[in-house]
């Protein structure tokens, strides 16, 4: 998606796949990108269409949908 990206976060899915969450930028505009990373025959991690990308202004409605998922988990 972006000209450039630089990783924020990244945790295994199961043992073929990861989510990674990256800052993103796509004509002069910031984006935070969810994306699942597959496990390729080679070995190495390739970002697969399965993904989320969100404008830098819905990063408090994200926050607060992940506070709130929590909230219910841990009821």
């Amino acid at each position: 998606m972006g000209e450039k990206a630089q990783l924020i976060h990244s945790f295994p899915k199961n043992p073929l796949e990861e989510i990674r969450m990256s800052l993103t930028e796509f004509k002069k505009k910031q984006y935070i990108d969810l994306r699942i990373y597959y496990k390729g025959e080679d070995g190495e991690y390739h970002p697969s269409k399965k993904g989320l990308t969100l404008s830098l202004d819905l990063l408090s409605e994200l926050e607060e949908a992940v506070k709130k998922a929590r909230d219910v988990v841990d009821e």
